[in-house]
């Protein structure tokens, strides 16, 4: 799972020079739209949402929200904020009356649970917090935890152990959190996307770490993301076009918390293990909540595993780069 956001630096609701419209542009006003950003925070990351538009008070009102909306979000999902619905819960261990969209995305955590033989596991905060504290020491042994330690952090770890339904959510054992730093982001794009759609929007590029494209760009071409080069991730690998489709990459790189890079942010829930399988696992999907949370899991699995959960998905796509430096791919 993804507890630092390194790989996910920008939140951007961007629509560049092809434009964002909320009706056809024509030529005068197309040579009219100007640029609105606003720049900000967001879920520990730097913030940025741009819109062209060519009612500057339109893309204001729709900036306006939609910060209002992710302000919204990141009170119920940031493990940065201490008085976010997320931290009470890992605080206290139960949480009354939960807010409607953690119920909503923990069903959808247990739905790519299931989906992964249980590779997607928002349980694993007790790993995170071993491998911080242990690394924040001065002495700390490069071979990593002491094994005794390892063990007791994974007692806690299972999301099966976690109960949770409209009037409650329960943390059964003292010292078990969630994170949904490996889901979050992607779900805070899809309420942004869903809400540009209500307000007439056809054409955008939302990107809140994890791109989602709304529809194509308004020539009618696909939108272009870029994929990481996990050696040099300020350097793009591949470019994907996309309609209609949200890209999610996770790699090792994204955090580490060694000078070797021997450990990295992506746990395995049943050994307590880092991810070592893949330099980098990207995933297309028609939602960007599918597209985080599948790379997020892939990135612990092998191949043939991946292979088998994507074709059962039935859709979506796949782009792997193994530890040896193969490249995969694998369709749905």
């Amino acid at each position: 799972m993804s507890y630092d956001l390194s790989r996910r630096r920008l939140v951007g609701i961007s629509a560049a020079a092809a434009g964002l419209s909320l009706v056809p542009f024509g030529d005068k006003a197309r040579a009219q739209a100007e640029l609105v950003t606003w720049q900000g925070q967001a879920m520990g990351a730097v913030a940025t949402l741009q819109i062209h538009h060519y009612e500057r008070a339109t893309a204001e009102r729709l900036i306006e929200r939609s910060v209002a909306q992710v302000r919204r979000l990141e009170s119920i999902f940031s493990l940065y904020r201490d008085d976010s619905a997320l931290s009470a819960l890992n605080r206290q261990g139960m949480l009354v009356a939960p807010p409607a969209e953690l119920v909503a995305l923990l069903t959808e955590c247990r739905r790519y649970s299931a989906l992964t033989s249980g590779g997607f596991d928002p349980t694993v905060q007790p790993l995170w917090i071993l491998y911080r504290d242990y690394f924040s020491k001065t002495d700390a042994d490069p071979q990593g935890p002491p094994a005794p330690a390892l063990q007791a952090a994974l007692s806690l770890v299972g999301f099966g152990k976690v109960v949770f339904n409209a009037d409650r959510i329960s943390l059964p054992h003292s010292g078990m959190g969630l994170t949904l730093n490996g889901i979050a982001q992607g779900y805070a794009t899809d309420c942004v996307v869903n809400f540009l759609r209500q307000e007439g929007i056809e054409s955008s590029l939302v990107d809140m770490g994890e791109p989602r494209a709304l529809g194509a760009r308004p020539d009618g071409s696909p939108w272009r993301i870029g994929i990481a080069d996990p050696d040099e991730p300020d350097r793009t690998d591949v470019t994907l076009d996309a309609i209609d489709q949200a890209v999610a990459t996770s790699g090792a790189y994204g955090f580490r918390f060694d000078p070797a890079g021997r450990f990295n942010h992506l746990f395995n829930p049943q050994t307590g293990a880092c991810a070592h399988l893949h330099r980098s696992v990207s995933v297309v999907m028609p939602t960007a909540t599918a597209a985080d949370a599948l790379s997020t899991a892939f990135s612990l699995m092998a191949p043939a595993d991946i292979a088998q959960a994507i074709r059962r998905l039935g859709q979506g796509q796949v782009r792997l780069i193994t530890a040896a430096g193969e490249r995969l791919e694998f369709r749905g």
